[in-house]
């Protein structure tokens, strides 16, 4: 099957309405755009509601007053320009602000502002720093998608992270599995890479992000496929997205269908309350109640799943939301509180920790440890005349 092509200019996606594509291109000024051939197919234009369409067409609810660029407060988590150190053990690199298409729900859309420069070409300061920290054992390369980066660059990555002794995992954060199999299975160059760097004693895992079972195509298959023959371990993660997966059925299928493929089934994350996300925001006690709705659809295979919220302090688990009370725990913590349990009153429309009367006890807001790195939350609202540059592959 041939390369798709790409489209970084929504007028020539003539299944949209003429009306609707003007209306559309104020939102990418704002909100770059991006998207293939091969994914826009998987699209039924006749369905105004299709949930592919929702994941990459924009909406006009990007442009509504909602959340910040960084709800995570990412910017406080660089060591190095290209390098965050949130978890004692994890480290990551953010090797690129270009993505196979722009996902309308993105965590990270400060990443495609034109005046932000957090993804790194050189990665050389954070190289050096996680050789020079023995604890860090695992590193995430991701952006943008770590697998949009050319083979060759790809490659000088993972074999200067195979050279520190300590640095046992090497995850690949990409989306790529869905976006565009064909770069994976058609490329031997990549898997042979894949072949070399993942070992029986340090693997290669490959954090797919795959939001809905329409995405597990055939040619996704291939690549799964094609991954796991070259040694890679494949897991996936997804939010939960009103309008687009916010049904125990589709969940359910989804769990089913990873399952199938030998995907492991990894996180559930409520929505980060990000600028321009507002249309896919959903009560937490909704997500649950959907979560558990799907759990229950599938085997112990598919039960594996966390749902998780990747707040500023750490990833807070949700183990229940029952009788207007919300039991959490820390899953992951910034400040060494692994396992902490919380018990929060959780009203109604809480769509996030914050939310949550009484949170603020449980967490400091961190600082900044390095000014070498913007903090997207301090600059105007509008980012500068967008750029169409970004929509070439990395070399």
């Amino acid at each position: 099957m041939p390369q798709p092509k790409y489209l970084t200019d929504i007028d020539k996606i003539l299944e949209i309405p003429e009306q609707e594509r003007k209306k559309l291109k104020q939102i990418t000024e704002k909100f770059v755009f991006r998207v293939n051939d091969y994914y826009l197919n998987l699209i039924d234009w006749s369905d105004p509601n299709d949930p592919i369409r929702k994941l990459v067409i924009p909406n006009e609810g990007e442009l509504s007053e909602y959340g910040r660029w960084d709800a995570s407060d990412e910017d406080t988590n660089y060591v190095v320009p290209g390098c965050q150190h949130k978890y004692k053990t994890t480290a990551l690199l953010i090797v690129s602000e270009v993505c196979g298409a722009y996902c309308r729900y993105c965590f990270r859309k400060r990443l495609f502002r034109n005046d932000v420069k957090e993804a790194m070409s050189n990665v050389d300061p954070g190289l050096q720093y996680i050789e020079n920290h023995p604890e860090i054992n695992n590193v995430l390369l991701t952006g943008g998608d770590s697998l949009i980066l050319g083979t060759p660059k790809l490659r000088g990555i993972l074999e200067r992270l195979r050279a520190i002794e300590h640095v046992q995992i090497i995850r690949l954060g990409s989306k790529i599995p869905v976006f565009n199999p064909m770069r994976i299975y058609e490329d031997e160059a990549l898997l042979e890479t894949i072949r070399e760097f993942s070992t029986a004693n340090k693997r290669i895992y490959v954090m797919a992000h795959i939001n809905h079972p329409r995405e597990i195509t055939r040619e996704a298959k291939l690549g799964f496929e094609a991954l796991h023959q070259a040694g890679a371990i494949v897991v996936n993660q997804t939010p939960v997205l009103r309008g687009i997966n916010d049904d125990p059925a589709v969940l359910g299928e989804l769990l089913d269908k990873l399952s199938w493929a030998g995907v492991t089934p990894y996180y559930f994350f409520i929505n980060r309350p990000v600028a321009g996300n507002r249309d896919f925001v959903l009560p937490l006690q909704e997500v649950y109640r959907i979560v558990e709705g799907a759990k229950a659809r599938t085997s112990g295979l598919g039960k594996r799943i966390r749902l998780s919220m990747s707040h500023t302090s750490g990833k807070i688990e949700i183990l229940a939301i029952e009788n207007g009370k919300a039991y959490l725990k820390y899953h992951q913590s910034r400040d060494d509180e692994y396992g902490k349990f919380m018990v929060l009153d959780c009203p109604e429309d809480a769509a996030w920790f914050d939310d949550l009367p009484g949170s603020e006890r449980f967490w400091k807001r961190p600082k900044k440890r390095t000014d070498d790195v913007v903090s997207v939350n301090e600059l105007p609202d509008m980012p500068r005349a967008q750029t169409q540059t970004r929509g070439v592959m990395q070399a």
